[in-house]
């Protein structure tokens, strides 16, 4: 069912973040953005007194925000996910500005809960946090002075989505055969992830003790790709032949 606004399925997550302030400052910005899902993993402190003198008229956001214990909890049953970075990364995700960005997102929103990630003020996103992510979106600013507030990153976000309203409209209209497509959630590929791990480490491929960096490169190529829900049921079917094929090896006496 789509809902009455794409922005309603787009979810404003600020992992550790460390001054409430800047909670209730996002909160506003949200609002007047047209924003309203809130989620907040792992906050210094919320609720709190400065978040509400900053939200303003905006307190109602706070009210209704959640409050997670890890980045996975907060991405549960997205679509599709963006990290605002404009860190270099050893493995770099597809990577576009803020208003290419806030595009695709609002493609998603169409049907399904899609999700902005914003880090820590001063430290930004961890890898771990940025390979949960599909894709990372990066704000243009002036390069001799690139520093943003948290609030005011949203806010720009939040504008370019507003701004990107009437041209998904159009492309919609012209194309509702995408709705049909059912993409995989955020639960699906994580357990996808999971069972090629357990897999990978069962055909010794995969060295528990020395992993090196196998994941996070098979991450980020699944990340490109922007797995179907089929897609990631035909790959679990392959990885569950392997085991059953595993299972039917006979064991080696080794006395």
């Amino acid at each position: 069912m789509v809902p009455s606004s794409p922005l309603n399925n787009v979810r404003i997550v600020l992992s550790h973040t460390s001054h409430a302030g800047n909670i209730g400052a996002t909160a506003r910005a949200m609002k007047t953005m047209g924003l309203q899902s809130l989620y907040l993993v792992n906050p210094k402190s919320f609720p709190d007194r400065e978040a509400d003198d900053r939200a303003v008229s905006a307190r109602d956001l706070l009210n209704q925000a959640y409050v997670c214990e890890c980045i996975d909890e907060a991405l549960q049953n997205t679509v599709l996910a963006a990290a605002l970075t404009t860190r270099s990364r050893e493995f770099p995700h597809e990577t576009h500005d803020a208003r290419e960005g806030a595009r695709i997102l609002l493609e998603h929103a169409q049907s399904h809960p899609v999700a902005l990630v914003f880090g820590a003020e001063t430290s930004g996103l961890t890898t771990a946090e940025v390979s949960k992510c599909q894709m990372t979106i990066f704000i243009p600013t002036n390069p001799d002075y690139s520093s943003l507030n948290l609030a005011s990153a949203v806010q720009i976000m939040g504008y370019e989505l507003l701004m990107a309203m009437s041209e998904i409209k159009m492309l919609y209209a012209k194309q509702p055969v995408y709705l049909q497509k059912a993409p995989a959630s955020f639960n699906d590929i994580e357990f996808f992830y999971q069972h090629l791990e357990q897999v990978m480490i069962q055909t010794d491929f995969l060295d528990p003790q020395k992993p090196k960096k196998i994941m996070q490169r098979i991450r980020r190529l699944f990340s490109r790709i922007r797995l179907e829900k089929k897609e990631v049921n035909i790959l679990r079917g392959i990885l569950n032949a392997v085991e059953k094929q595993l299972s039917r090896k006979p064991s080696i006496d080794k006395r």
